[in-house]
């Protein structure tokens, strides 16, 4: 795998990208080779934070952990991303998708273990909703009015179902689908 290791407010020391690459290596066996993986440290006020993002054919497999200690962070993401692997094998393995990032060992290794990593999505409610067009702004205020972290809108501008969400700096998102 190949890693780029980004640090914000923290300088990459070379044990921390030791120990990045380290733990992040364990999950060398899932991928082939030439898979790239990208690791952002930053640090704010007393607390360490990692995201792993790896971009996998069709999809993303990202992670963030925040502690006091970024090497605890570091443990963290791994087990979390080590989850979502295996939840992302299955799915290759039952729609019989191609896993170009994924080396066939992975995709050949059995059902050994599959039920403790086998955290089934289930969706308990289903709301539908009428969709007017309002612009990005009168979404936002939609969205707090009814309490939300999110808001799915027809957008005044563009004509296409957008979403705004709310950041944990308390700041406004985006989101606009690329067709």
């Amino acid at each position: 795998m190949r890693y780029t290791i980004t640090g914000r407010n923290i300088e990459v020391t070379p044990g921390l990208k030791a120990a990045v690459e380290k733990k992040i290596g364990k999950l060398e066996h899932f991928f082939t080779p030439d898979t790239e993986v990208f690791v952002a440290l930053s640090a704010q006020k007393d607390m360490q934070k990692i995201e792993v993002t790896i971009p996998v054919k069709g999809n993303t497999i990202r992670a963030e952990e925040s502690s006091t200690d970024m090497y605890v962070s570091i443990d963290l993401v791994e087990e979390i991303i080590e989850r979502q692997i295996r939840r992302y094998r299955k799915k290759l393995i039952d729609k019989k998708q191609a896993a170009l990032s994924f080396s066939q060992n992975f995709i050949d290794e059995g059902e050994e273990d599959e039920t403790s990593y086998d955290d089934e999505i289930l969706i308990v409610k289903t709301k539908r909703f009428a969709v007017k067009p309002v612009n990005p702004e009168e979404a936002c205020l939609q969205m707090e009015m009814l309490g939300h972290n999110f808001y799915v809108f027809l957008n005044s501008d563009t004509d296409q179902v957008n979403v705004v969400y709310k950041r944990k700096n308390g700041t406004y998102g985006l989101i606009e689908p690329e067709f």
